[in-house]
């Protein structure tokens, strides 16, 4: 395979390059009570580092990869990710690791990592490639059905777990829709219909489960949990528009919120924050590395650091926008057009968790966030995002270099 430096998308890599050097000093800044539990920096920051290196190899290798190549990989990778999604739900399987309360994560041959990661890249893929067949009218419902069952399959396992992630794949899908141009009447009812399963649904789980404090039990029985927080977020929210001082009064439930909003209090004092290093509630706001890390990075960055992330995330999604508009493969521009939206929605959601906007998800801020399995995939997100522009740089440059050929070939005629 050969590597061709001239045609690789310098302004994808610059955004990641960029990403990647905020990724670091967030992580020095955010890990201190890793650092305190391992007593050593080695451990929790080495190993975040060795994923962010491997992450780059592996958005290097990959951008080299053609797309029809990834567009088939896709269809294998979304039957393996599903079955490990649904393995999750086993009871008593020997693979899942349960963390905080959620089966999530699966281990193999001493790796630990979260399938669910590997059923949204997968199944970005296969709908984009879906989609892409649409000739007709008749394609559309067709294509439609089709993709919305395989959304349901992958969906329904990564609900019993995480809601928030099904829900993000969801919104991916129904914009993938808008881009095939997919009828607003079949759109529309799913939404229509996903919305009144989830009041639904939250309103059996409020009043049969969570108020009579009743324990719910099988795969769903996170859904209390799920309830719980947005009801927290709900009181929260009554807590600060009133006159009592109910919001300062810190308890096991609200703490991530009540330090969350302090860090970002500290950050707001000056337009730069106050300073990388300096923060103080990254030791006692729990999670700091992961889920709340925008928050640490608003302390110690300010309204500048922040909405200079804002900026790297929307310009992943305008530059995705630019090459889809250039290339001419349908199932490659929708691919990059997927890809690009489920980093952009995903960070957009961390952050207004983090600045109590929204019930907590769980949803790391991609690419920073500390997790192995997050980075990789981001990292593999970026490497099919660059190798379609790359061939669609090398394949406009050829073309050009056709067309040159062709006039210089072409006979001249003088007319006497």
């Amino acid at each position: 395979m050969k590597l061709d430096f001239t045609h690789i998308d310098k302004t994808f890599w610059g955004l990641y390059i960029l990403l990647i050097i905020v990724a670091i000093i967030a992580l020095f800044s955010a890990s201190s009570t890793l650092v305190y539990m391992h007593h050593s920096a080695l451990g929790p920051i080495g190993q975040q580092m060795f994923f962010i290196v491997l992450g780059i190899l592996a958005a290097f290798g990959i951008q080299y990869i053609p797309s029809y190549w990834v567009r088939f990989g896709g269809y294998a990778l979304l039957v393996l990710s599903t079955l490990l999604v649904y393995s999750t739900m086993i009871p008593g399987n020997p693979l899942v690791v349960t963390i905080n309360g959620a089966a999530r994560w699966v281990r193999i041959a001493g790796i630990t990592f979260q399938p669910s990661e590997l059923a949204k890249l997968s199944l970005i893929i296969v709908v984009a490639d879906q989609l892409a067949r649409i000739r007709s009218e008749a394609d559309k419902t067709k294509y439609f059905y089709r993709t919305l069952v395989m959304a349901a399959v992958v969906m329904l396992p990564v609900m019993a777990s995480n809601l928030s992630t099904a829900l993000l794949i969801g919104l991916i899908v129904f914009c993938l829709w808008i881009l095939a141009r997919i009828p607003w009447k079949y759109t529309l009812s799913v939404v229509g219909i996903a919305i009144v399963a989830l009041v639904l649904g939250y309103c059996i789980v409020e009043f049969a489960f969570v108020r009579p404090k009743r324990e719910m039990h099988g795969p769903f029985a996170r859904a209390t949990t799920w309830v719980s927080r947005i009801d927290r977020h709900l009181q929260i929210s009554n807590d600060k528009s009133s006159t009592t001082n109910a919001q300062y009064i810190l308890t096991d439930d609200n703490i991530q919120e009540v330090y969350s909003s302090v860090a970002i209090a500290r950050g707001g004092v000056s337009p730069i924050g106050v300073l990388p290093g300096n923060s103080k509630e990254r030791d006692y706001l729990p999670l700091a590395f992961a889920d709340y890390i925008f928050a640490i990075i608003v302390e110690e960055s300010g309204i500048v650091g922040a909405g200079f992330l804002i900026f790297l995330y929307l310009a992943i999604l305008f530059r995705a926008c630019n090459v889809s508009s250039r290339y001419s493969d349908m199932p490659a521009m929708l691919m990059v057009m997927g890809l690009a939206l489920m980093i952009t929605c995903q960070a957009l959601i961390s952050m207004l968790v983090a600045v109590g906007l929204g019930p907590v998800t769980g949803q790391p801020l991609p690419l920073i966030s500390r997790g192995g399995t997050s980075v990789l995939i981001t990292s593999i997100y970026f490497g099919i995002m660059m190798g379609v522009s790359r061939e669609q740089l090398s394949l406009r440059e050829r073309e050009q270099k056709t067309i040159e050929e062709s006039r210089d070939d072409a006979p001249v005629v003088t007319i006497e």
